[in-house]
C-alpha cells in the first residue's frame, strides 16, 4: 500500500506559486495554528496548501488533514481544493483515520468523477476497508466491502497505475475470507461437529477454489465425511484432491485415511464432490 499511496501523493504535490518561498514559507507556516483555524481566513488557498504538505512532509498528517480540510470549506469552488480533497483523503488515510479518509475519497469521487485522480481517490477508499483487515478471527464484512472497492478499481480503472494492485490485494482478501471458513471448520472439527465442519471446507472448495486453502479443504472433507460414514463423498473428495494437488501432504494423509480403511481415492456416486469430478478431471459439465 504505502508504494502507491506514497507515489500518488508525491504526484499531487506539485509545485505552486505561493507568497511564500524557502526559509519565509516555514516561518509563515508557524503562524498557522490548528487549534484556531480563524486566522486561515486572511491567507490564500495556495498558502494554506502548503501548509498541509509542509504537516505532511514533517508526519503529521492529522494536521495536514485539517489544513487540506480547510481549502476545502474557505475555497469550495477554488481549482485548489480539487486537489486539496484527495490530499486530505490521503493525509486521513496515512493517519489511519480510515472512516474520514473513506468520506474525502468519496466526496472526490462525487464532485470530480472524471478526473484524473479519480482512480486514486477510488483506490484510497478501498484501501479504507483493506487495510483494517489484520485478524482471520475477526469480523469478515469489511473483507466484503474491501473486495468490492477493490473490484471497482479493477473494473472502472483498469489501465490505472492502481489496477495491478488492486488485483493483488483482491487476491490476498479473497484468500482472507477463505482463511476464515478454514479457520471455523476446524473448530467444528475438533469438537466432533462433523456435519457442520463438512459444510465450512465445502464453501471453500466451491466458492474459494482459487485460493490456498483448497487442498486442506479437500482432505478435511474426506476426514469429515469418513467420521460421518459418507465414504463415497470422502472417497470423491479424495480423487479431486489426488488430480489436483497429488505431491501435497493433504493428499498423502488422505490417501493413509482412506487406505487404512480399505478404500481408495476414486470418485464414485452421484455427491456433488463426484458432479466436480466429472466436470473438472473429465470435462463433463452436462
Amino acid at each position: 500500500m504505502a508504494d502507491h499511496t506514497g507515489k500518488a501523493a508525491s504526484r499531487l504535490k506539485r509545485p505552486i506559486a505561493a507568497a511564500f518561498l524557502g526559509l519565509g514559507l516555514l516561518a509563515g507556516c508557524d503562524t498557522f495554528n490548528t487549534a484556531t483555524p480563524g486566522p486561515l481566513n486572511a491567507y490564500p488557498a495556495d498558502d494554506i496548501f502548503q501548509r498541509g504538505e509542509f504537516e505532511l512532509d514533517r508526519g503529521r498528517s492529522g494536521e495536514a488533514a485539517f489544513f487540506f480540510g480547510e481549502i476545502e470549506r474557505l475555497y469550495p469552488y477554488s481549482e485548489l481544493a480539487k486537489r486539496a480533497l484527495i490530499m486530505q483523503a490521503y493525509a486521513y488515510h496515512s493517519s489511519r483515520d480510515y472512516p474520514n479518509s473513506r468520506a474525502a475519497a468519496q466526496r472526490y469521487l462525487d464532485f470530480y468523477p472524471a478526473e484524473e485522480d479519480a482512480a486514486y481517490a477510488q483506490y484510497l477508499l478501498a484501501l479504507s476497508y483493506y487495510d483494517q483487515i489484520d485478524e482471520i478471527g475477526r469480523d469478515q464484512g469489511l473483507t466484503f466491502q474491501a473486495l468490492q472497492s477493490l473490484r471497482d478499481v479493477i473494473e472502472i480503472y483498469p489501465q490505472s497505475e492502481y489496477a495491478r494492485s488492486a488485483i493483488l490485494k483482491f487476491d490476498l482478501a479473497f484468500d482472507h475470507l477463505a482463511a476464515k471458513e478454514m479457520e471455523i471448520g476446524r473448530y467444528y472439527l475438533r469438537r466432533n461437529h462433523f456435519s457442520a465442519a463438512a459444510n465450512r471446507f465445502r464453501v471453500v472448495v466451491e466458492d474459494f477454489q482459487t485460493t490456498s486453502h483448497t487442498p486442506e479443504a479437500l482432505h478435511r472433507l474426506v476426514e469429515s465425511y469418513l467420521s460421518l460414514g459418507l465414504v463415497e463423498e470422502a472417497q470423491s473428495a479424495g480423487a479431486i484432491l489426488g488430480h489436483n494437488f497429488q505431491g501435497t501432504e493433504w493428499y498423502e494423509d488422505s490417501f493413509t485415511l482412506l487406505t487404512g480403511q480399505g478404500l481408495e481415492p476414486r470418485s464414485i456416486g452421484d455427491n456433488w464432490l463426484a458432479a466436480i469430478y466429472r466436470q473438472v478431471v473429465r470435462g463433463e459439465w452436462l
